[in-house]
């Protein structure tokens, strides 16, 4: 299955045009923290993020209606600690992603400082339902269906 046939709208994950929409977020964001969106399978996405230096008590994951947002905010550690180069990030974040309609968050689980975010698309329900095709019988003029009458809200006053 081919990733535009899965993933549909400009908008959305979950839809068509996703890179699309990745390189607008990416022109727009400030890039902090980068992450990955990869499909792992027909109706499966993974969102990564490189969250270095994060723990798990320090990130917080919420679905607010149609997206998905992830924050990231360090404790303060005072502990005599001098840094002569401090290239490492620790600076807050907060990460938003747009959910296309039944898109679930299946998971989430922290790894070598990258935090993994699992997404996936419910297939819906095949529902077959056979409805029978009658005929107007001579009772008054009312469809039959099986040979017995059918109440079509035509009654007729006598």
């Amino acid at each position: 299955m081919s990733r535009s046939s899965l993933f549909g709208s400009p908008l959305f994950l979950g839809f068509d045009h996703l890179e699309q929409m990745l390189d607008r977020v990416a022109k727009n964001a400030d890039g902090y923290p980068p992450y990955n969106i990869e499909q792992t399978g027909d109706n499966r996405l993974r969102i990564t993020l490189a969250v270095a230096g994060f723990s798990m008590d320090d990130l917080q994951i919420t679905q607010e209606d149609n997206q998905l947002v992830v924050r990231g905010k360090q404790r303060e550690e005072v502990d005599g600690r001098v840094f002569l180069h401090r290239g490492i990030a620790a600076r807050q974040f907060q990460r938003a992603f747009v959910l296309a309609e039944g898109i679930e968050v299946e998971g989430a689980w922290l790894d070598n400082g990258l935090l993994h975010i699992d997404l996936k698309r419910p297939q819906p329900e095949v529902r077959v339902k056979s409805i029978n095709i009658g005929t107007r019988g001579a009772q008054g003029g009312r469809p039959l269906v099986n040979g017995n009458a059918i109440d079509d809200g035509s009654a007729s006053i006598a």
